[in-house]
């Protein structure tokens, strides 16, 4: 093989689609000897608002994102994959991705579900995906 990935990404949110991603990137992580990140990014934006009813939502967030991501890396080691590693961040995920988790840990392919927003939301705020490929400056998979 030419050309190899070393360290894939794998963005999740907890969709089916996140899942179909995460089974994909196991078998190209295995394929190519690869280290698998897989990261979730709390999506800070509507804090301000649930903070006044919930002062620990940060906490139950990131206590939330973990249980997910424990879950995942079940999939990952019953798989036989063991080079993978967890991401946990507080942010924008278009934001903390693209510009912070790529970069950082040096991603050759990003993986990401095509998630299901309404029109409305997609015109509003587009999605996470769409940004990724977008933005990214390494190769990107959408799954569907």
């Amino acid at each position: 093989m030419e050309f190899e990935y070393k360290n894939i990404l794998i963005a999740v949110d907890g969709s089916k689609t996140s899942e179909k991603a995460l089974d994909k990137s196991i078998q190209i992580a295995k394929r190519n000897d690869a280290n698998l990140i897989i990261a979730y990014v709390v999506d800070t934006k509507t804090f301000s608002a649930i903070e006044p009813y919930d002062s620990n939502i940060y906490e139950h967030s990131q206590i939330a994102a973990h249980e997910m991501l424990d879950k995942y890396e079940n999939v990952i080691n019953t798989a036989g994959l063991l080079n993978s590693k967890r991401i946990v961040k507080l942010g924008s995920p278009k934001v903390v991705i693209t510009r912070e988790i790529i970069p950082e840990e040096n991603i050759d392919l990003t993986i990401v579900g095509a998630t299901g927003l309404g029109a409305v939301e997609r015109i509003l705020m587009g999605s996470v995906s769409e940004n990724i490929v977008r933005h990214a400056k390494s190769d990107v998979l959408v799954v569907r």
